[in-house]
């Protein structure tokens, strides 16, 4: 009768596969991202001006996810197995990763209207919940996960960010030029690469 190895063997599924996958999900959104912006109808800079906020919405997107897909692959280097709340952890962060074209697109049609500002706020603060579950998930899987925890508790950019994406919600039903700033400003706060995750890696290696 077969038995049951060790830990290691409860899945097939390794970090390098799961992130394999996930990049390829993240180069699809991007690609998606892009296409939904409208060619020119005319061959003058007025034509050009009119895709301005589709193009800036679009800017933001891009970094996002850019950030994300970075962060992402530091992430799974912490751990070495990859178990099924991992696996779901995973996917719930690329759903709402994958709903970035839409609300990109949404924004930048109606620039300045209530609720496309306040879905695109909405949609990012759930991606940021989702990469913080993720992140729990990782730490139950890592050889040290005290020090991986504290390492993420210390500086809790996650957790800033949410709260920063909970105010652009709420801005945006009254002012959504503020809430377009608040979203600036947590992908400002992303612009120097998160170094938690490679500082616990050093430790531990």
């Amino acid at each position: 009768m077969a038995t049951y190895s060790d830990h290691s063997d409860h899945t097939k599924l390794t970090p390098a596969r799961m992130e394999a996958f996930s990049d390829a999900v993240m180069a699809i959104i991007i690609t998606l991202t892009v296409l939904e912006i409208k060619i020119p109808t005319g061959a003058g800079l007025d034509s050009l001006v009119l895709l301005v906020p589709s193009f800036l919405v679009y800017v933001v997107s891009f970094f996002t996810i850019g950030t994300y897909w970075n962060n992402h692959h530091h992430l799974l280097r912490a751990t070495k197995h990859i178990s099924a709340g991992i696996m779901w952890a995973n996917l719930y962060l690329l759903f709402w990763l994958s709903l970035i074209p839409v609300v990109t697109t949404w924004l930048g049609e109606h620039w300045q209207s209530y609720w496309p500002t306040a879905l695109y706020a909405a949609v990012l603060l759930m991606v940021a919940v989702a990469y913080n579950l993720l992140e729990l998930q990782i730490v139950q899987h890592t050889e040290k996960r005290e020090d991986l925890f504290r390492e993420l508790t210390e500086k809790p950019k996650g957790l800033i960010s949410m709260a920063v994406y909970v105010l652009a919600v709420i801005a945006a039903f009254y002012y959504p030029i503020i809430s377009d700033g608040l979203i600036i400003l947590v992908a400002l706060m992303w612009f120097i690469p998160d170094r938690r995750i490679e500082k616990y890696i050093h430790q531990v290696s």
